[in-house]
């Protein structure tokens, strides 16, 4: 009896140091395993930006962005603004049917006198220029629109007149309304000719036709 007493420290310690101790078979590996513990990381309140510094940077960042945008949309919008040059008090130059800008010089060698023909005058609206009998250009062009519904008026060489075919209206040579149903004259536009090429300008001023304020400034 005392020898088995003996012997039984003797055998705890060798299971401990050199014999394999078997697991419990209500035991997982798992459950063997240390648990792990996760901590987050904390930031000290000192290393945080206040609201004024977080503002200031947003601010900066706008600011950075906004450049190259603004560059990029200036350069977009100034290829859909007219050319001007100076001297013509914001003019457009007079396009031809192809799209291609008018030159006085090959114009009247092209148009003879008492010629009424089309270009593209103040915003897209076709216009007629009017060669005189000195064989220049006009200083007035008139446009094409007709005041009662707004068909173009076709110019009549054998008439010397505007006849619109749509209602019957007629204008005369200088655009003045000479029949209805149009109530209005033709609106009229500056014409320029600044370094052989025509431009196109409002026209504010009293219509001498009628001696009145013109109706579409």
């Amino acid at each position: 009896m005392q020898s088995a007493l003996i012997a039984s420290p003797v055998g705890q310690r060798a299971g401990v140091f050199g014999t394999q101790v078997r697991r419990p078979a209500h035991l997982s590996a798992g459950a063997l395993r240390a648990p792990v513990v996760t901590r987050a990381a904390s930031i000290a309140a000192e290393d945080v930006p206040d609201m004024q510094k977080r503002t200031t940077m947003n601010l900066l960042l706008l600011g950075a962005a906004s450049l190259p945008i603004g560059y990029m949309a200036f350069g977009f919008v100034a290829l859909l603004v007219p050319p001007k040059i100076a001297g013509t008090a914001g003019g457009q130059i007079a396009k031809d049917a192809a799209g291609n800008d008018v030159k006085g010089s090959k114009w009247i060698s092209t148009h003879k006198a008492g010629d009424h023909s089309l270009v593209q005058g103040l915003k897209g609206d076709a216009t007629y220029l009017v060669v005189t009998e000195k064989n220049e250009i006009e200083k007035f062009g008139i446009n094409a629109v007709c005041t009662h519904l707004g068909c173009v008026v076709p110019w009549n060489v054998n008439e010397n007149k505007f006849m619109c075919p749509c209602h019957g209206s007629q204008y005369n040579f200088q655009g003045k309304v000479v029949r209805g149903p149009a109530p209005l004259s033709l609106a009229l536009a500056h014409t320029d000719v600044v370094d052989d090429v025509v431009f196109l300008t409002e026209w504010k001023e009293t219509d001498f036709r009628t001696g009145l304020n013109p109706w579409w400034a």
